[in-house]
């Protein structure tokens, strides 16, 4: 255990469906004996209708973390990260096993914890830090650092109700990171902020874990997780199906979110993903002859489909189409903001917005699309990740005599021109 800072043992966390406690003494006393004697599950399986209510967030979750250690903890929205972070910070007590910690913890899981919205941005650096366990001489001693960088001292004597979420979680993001604990543990409050505070965030983390302290690193952005982490733990369903190496990780979670058999996908007319303005019905990719397919040649075109229904008249439709390698690295975005497209005001009925992605571009390997709308002014966001996966395939176009791999995700058809400046005779 000694250069151990985290073990978890077996931790499995029960909710009752709709159940803060019990309901009343008598069964709240036969669940804590239930508990004491590992029985829990039991408890609840007096008839059928708990039965439907018992949900395991939680599964027999085991593993270490290591001192100074860097780990990625991942899973899609739903698989029990956030559960079991809530253990680690002592929120909520698992049903089973147990959790050994070494040193000091920090966590920093939902934006502006602890902070009071009527007191100034200053006087909840003194009340965030007290809560987080700093003495009022340490707050003192770095009270100009915090501020500095957070960014927000133009503000820093107003009263945080009246900051946005970003400047909320740049200030309770530099109070924790200041903190210097053993163990910090971090949620995906870090999408909150901007990009460059982002990119100010992932710095730190590293500086932190660059002095020996062990970081629990929680994101849905693969590119900060192998930024970031040596090893990682991946969660679903309550249950740790793999742990490792960063890169194989990552990599396996990403093939559990692509569609790699599919090359256009169709939402129910309930679950149709959108804003007020519009409901996006389907997204499909094409080839060059207008074929659905999911696998391309590195020398054609291709086409990315939306078909979307308009609700009302008069609506502006503000679309983004983003492409991320199998990395889950984000290549490029590209929006409707040309006057054909962005400036029209549709009337109600359903549309196809088309992107064509031009032939020679992509390197071969494999591709992930997400697609994001917007009402008029880039307004009420919502966002589709890794909705469709793509394949390119090597045709050996622009590939002359040279047989190795080409690095990176692209692989551009770019001019060359060469011309003598001097010939020796």
């Amino acid at each position: 255990m000694e250069d151990i800072a985290i073990r978890i043992e077996q931790v499995s966390k029960l909710y009752r469906l709709g159940i803060i406690s019990s309901g009343s003494l008598k069964e709240d006393i036969g669940m804590l004996l239930a508990k004491i004697n590992k029985r829990e599950d039991e408890y609840f399986e007096a008839g059928e209708q708990e039965r439907k209510q018992l949900v395991w967030a939680l599964k027999d979750i085991t593993f270490d973390v290591k001192k100074g250690e860097v780990l990625g903890l991942i899973g899609k929205n739903g698989a029990g990260k956030s559960t079991l972070l809530k253990i680690l910070s002592r929120v909520t007590e698992p049903t089973r096993g147990r959790v050994k910690i070494r040193g000091r913890i920090v966590s920093l899981l939902e934006v502006g914890t602890g902070f009071h919205p009527e007191l100034t941005g200053k006087e909840n650096v003194f009340l965030n830090g007290a809560i987080l366990g700093m003495s009022k001489r340490e707050i003192l001693s770095k009270y100009d650092e915090i501020v500095e960088f957070s960014g927000v001292s133009k503000y820093i004597d107003t009263p945080v109700k009246r900051y946005s979420s970003g400047m909320y979680v740049r200030l309770a993001f530099a109070v924790a990171a200041h903190l210097e604990p053993e163990i910090l543990i971090v949620d995906e409050v870090l999408a909150v902020g901007d990009a460059e505070f982002q990119a100010k965030c992932l710095g730190k983390i590293k500086d932190v874990s660059a002095h020996g302290r062990t970081v629990v690193f929680v994101s849905h952005s693969m590119a900060a997780v192998r930024s970031l982490c040596q090893s990682a733990v991946l969660i679903d369903q309550g249950q740790v199906t793999d742990s490792g190496d960063v890169g194989r990780i990552v990599d396996r979670y990403l093939g559990l979110n692509q569609v790699v058999t599919a090359s256009s996908v169709h939402f129910p007319p309930n679950e149709r993903p959108g804003n007020v303005d519009f409901k996006v019905i389907a997204i499909r990719i094409r080839n060059q002859w207008g074929d659905e397919s999911n696998a391309f040649f590195v020398s054609a075109d291709f086409t990315i489909e939306i078909e979307y229904e308009v609700l009302k008249d008069d609506v502006q439709i503000c679309l983004s189409v983003s492409l991320n390698n199998a990395q889950g690295d984000g290549l490029f975005a590209s929006l409707n903001t040309t006057d054909r497209e962005y400036d029209v005001k549709r009337k109600q009925g359903v549309y196809m917005s088309s992107v064509k992605v031009f032939g020679s571009l992509l390197n071969c390997g494999k591709f992930h699309i997400a697609i994001n709308g917007y009402r008029e002014g880039w307004s009420d966001h919502f966002g589709i990740n890794n909705v469709l996966s793509f394949e390119m395939l090597d045709d050996n176009a622009l590939r002359g005599d040279y047989k190795q791999n080409y690095g990176g995700s692209f692989r551009p058809k770019l001019e060359w021109n060469t011309k003598a400046v001097s010939n020796s005779k």
